[in-house]
């Protein structure tokens, strides 16, 4: 037989416009096998298919506006002053959830980390607070001080002064604004004891240290857990992952998407006999090492996944085998003893060292961080990714 010398192989699957209603899951199934015929290639069994979670919410309906998130924070604080903590720095991920948020409050304290956010969208450089002396574990910024120190700064991308930005933002809603810079989440109880923690993925423990301060405390995960009156909610992350859709509503993380995953792999399997795996996802999990930015803004990079993507990759380091247990062997001998050590090597490598330097993520954040790289997030029409070959090893 002949070696196979092509190994994981990517490809951007286009599809149709994914309007609510759609079947998402059989617009899948078709968009993958017509892309098979049409480039010439096999689908394998282990393949992984992926769709991006916005089409999946997208064929859902999953939308909600301003006016629905205003509803239910009047409901929560009433005309209480609220504090807003640790929010990213997005007009795509943040800025519709807060203009809901000052629809439905009188004033808002405003706490940003700094000097980045949580995702490492920077307001000011580390350099540019070692300079000033300012100690941003333990020292609490007023806006005015903020500005005596730093200035007006615009974010390296967008070139959005986000301070600016979000109080405005406040302000236009009839809502007063105080805005803060701190990193320790009890600062904020300085100023008010009701509070609406932003952060993704230090939520819970803002949550634990608010709450055994005393604090009335949500998390955007609180927030349209249940339909609201356009029908739109997320019984696990609320208002996490959403998205702008327009200037007054958002699109919501999809919801029920297991079933989703488990549609398309019997579709594909009905048609071709292939056991696929399938996963939605979100956002992939990488740093950007110019803009510094973490690009993980949703609360995971796949809601939902066919049950062969469970876990973490079991490899083993070629060039460590080669340099070490096999650095006397050469050519097709050095393969065929590397070739047995794969077939032979344990059910768990956590700890030993023919592992060492591989990356012990889960397998759908790997997947999911390659998938959010090749779709990208504009125009290129690709919101599905079949990736091939991702199992395999040196001995297939």
């Amino acid at each position: 037989m002949q070696e196979r010398l092509v190994g994981t192989v990517s490809r951007g699957i286009r599809a149709p416009i994914i309007r609510e209603g759609d079947d998402i899951a059989q617009i899948v199934v078709d968009s993958v096998l017509n892309a098979s015929k049409s480039a010439g290639f096999e689908l394998r069994d282990r393949d992984v298919i992926a769709v991006t979670e916005a089409v999946v919410a997208r064929a859902q309906g999953n939308y909600a506006t301003t006016e629905d998130i205003a509803k239910e924070i009047k409901e929560k604080f009433g005309d209480r002053t609220v504090g807003l903590i640790f929010p990213i720095l997005s007009r795509n991920r943040f800025s519709i959830c807060l203009k809901g948020i000052a629809m439905g409050l009188k004033k808002i304290v405003l706490m940003l980390s700094y000097p980045s956010d949580e995702v490492g969208n920077h307001l000011v450089s580390l350099d540019d607070v070692d300079a000033k002396g300012v100690n941003p574990w333990s020292d609490l910024l007023t806006e005015q001080k903020y500005r005596e120190l730093f200035g007006y700064q615009k974010h390296t991308f967008t070139g959005v002064d986000y301070v600016e930005y979000y109080k405005e933002l406040i302000t236009s809603c009839g809502c007063e604004a105080q805005i803060i810079f701190a990193n320790d989440c009890k600062a904020i109880l300085n100023y008010t004891n009701d509070v609406i923690t932003c952060d993704i993925h230090t939520r819970k423990r803002s949550k634990r240290i608010l709450t055994s301060a005393g604090a009335n405390v949500y998390g955007l995960d609180d927030i349209l857990t249940t339909p609201t009156a356009t029908g739109g909610y997320n019984e696990e992350y609320g208002l996490l992952g959403s998205n702008k859709a327009t200037e007054d509503k958002i699109k919501l993380f999809p919801r029920d998407c297991k079933a989703v995953v488990d549609k398309i792999q019997s579709g594909i399997y009905n048609a071709t006999g292939k056991v696929v795996e399938v996963m939605v996802y979100g956002d992939g999990a990488f740093k950007d090492p110019v803009g510094k930015i973490w690009e993980l803004a949703d609360p995971v990079v796949s809601p939902a996944f066919t049950n062969g993507l469970t876990g973490r990759p079991n490899e083993i380091k070629l060039k460590y085998l080669a340099d070490n247990d096999f650095a006397h062997l050469s050519g097709d001998e050095l393969k065929e003893a590397i070739k047995g050590y794969i077939k032979n090597k344990e059910s768990d490598l956590v700890g030993k060292m023919a592992s060492q330097g591989t990356t012990p993520r889960q397998i759908t954040d790997l997947i999911g961080s390659l998938c959010d790289l090749t779709s990208g997030s504009g125009d290129k029409g690709t919101p599905i990714v079949l990736v091939q070959g991702y199992f395999d090893n040196y001995t297939e």
